[in-house]
């Protein structure tokens, strides 16, 4: 296993970073302790979560990925041996009553301490915008700002109190580095601005969805982050799945994401368009014709992108994850990339 710093930090991470959203609904505890396991046995000493795991997230859910984590570092005893990253989520149900303010981060890093049963988190994120409309998930194509709806007072102020109230949880050793999650090129420069006038922390890392489908963080973000030395962390490098190319042909295989029955929304439905399953099709040939295992074609591709520092795997089994994790040792040619631009040109945003 290969491991780079977190941006600006000191703190040393894997390059392939342990997601663990599926871990109490897809997952029970005995199956997200065998992942943790493994996982460390194979130098994947990055992991992150979120208050508001399991996903699909619920209030039902709300905590359970924390709580599985806590009892494995209970029992283990390994804590330290782990770099961790959790987020504050505003989902109406969470502790911190759904915002990102003062009060609400006060609350929820105390909740997510108790819950992972440790007294610090490595690299605490902001799990996405609420100052602020923003374009991730389901939302990029509506997305359209709007003057007469954006206070950049309010937001610059809600971004500055953001900051003191981190900072504040630094100082009392709660979290060591601070991080954004499903925001902009826009966010980071001014998060990192604010830091820099203010003398507060600056952001060390940014975690949002990339892969070969979704590549609309190769400019502006991709830019501000090398130049602002923020790590930039991709999740979902298989896009959710889809890239493995199991729902192919129309199949939903049993215990799958798209399969269950929470999953069935306009969330998820809009992934599985024409237009996708194309390109997929297309990836999924272009690995086979090269002997790839197409996942591990995927989290390789993103692992050779000049800017990625890290990128966030997850698995509801064990043999996906044996997979996964190995991604890490795999090369890809020139020719294979090559042609992976190639499909993105003639797919360029399938979703």
């Amino acid at each position: 296993m290969d491991y780079t710093t977190l941006g600006h930090t000191d703190i040393k991470i894997s390059r392939i970073c342990l997601g663990t959203m599926t871990w109490g609904l897809q997952n029970n505890e005995a199956e997200g302790h065998e992942q943790m396991d493994y996982a460390l046995d194979q130098g994947v000493t990055f992991w992150d979560t979120a208050e508001m795991y399991a996903i699909p997230p619920s209030e039902k859910t709300y905590g359970t990925t924390e709580t599985i984590m806590g009892t494995w570092f209970q029992k283990t005893g390994r804590r330290k041996d782990v770099v961790l990253a959790s987020k504050i989520s505003p989902v109406p149900w969470a502790v911190g009553g759904g915002a990102i303010n003062k009060a609400g981060i006060a609350k929820s890093v105390d909740a997510s301490l108790a819950r992972l049963q440790t007294d610090y988190i490595d690299l605490y994120q902001l799990h996405w915008p609420v100052n602020r409309p923003n374009y991730h998930f389901h939302n990029s194509w509506g997305f359209c700002p709007n003057p007469k709806m954006l206070d950049r007072e309010a937001v610059i102020a809600n971004q500055i109190e953001i900051l003191e109230a981190l900072e504040k949880e630094i100082q009392a050793g709660k979290i060591r580095a601070i991080g954004l999650s499903d925001d902009s090129a826009w966010g980071i420069a001014s998060y990192c601005a604010l830091a820099e006038k203010h003398g507060l922390p600056k952001m060390a890392s940014i975690q949002n969805e990339y892969n070969v489908l979704r590549r609309r963080d190769e400019t502006d973000v991709a830019e501000a982050c090398v130049l602002e030395d923020v790590a930039y962390l991709p999740w979902s490098p298989l896009a959710m799945g889809v890239l493995s190319g199991k729902y192919l042909g129309g199949q939903f295989p049993e215990g799958a994401r798209f399969s269950i029955s929470e999953s069935k929304n306009d969330r998820y439905e809009y992934r599985l368009n024409d237009a996708v399953m194309a390109a997929t099709q297309k990836y999924v040939d272009l690995a086979a014709q090269h002997d790839l295992d197409p996942c591990q074609m995927a989290i390789a591709w993103t692992l050779q992108r000049p800017f990625v520092a890290s990128t966030i795997i997850g698995a509801t089994n064990m043999d996906q994850l044996e997979v996964d994790i190995a991604a890490a040792d795999v090369r890809l040619s020139g020719e294979v990339m090559k042609s992976i631009d190639a499909i993105y040109k003639e797919f360029p945003m399938p979703f």
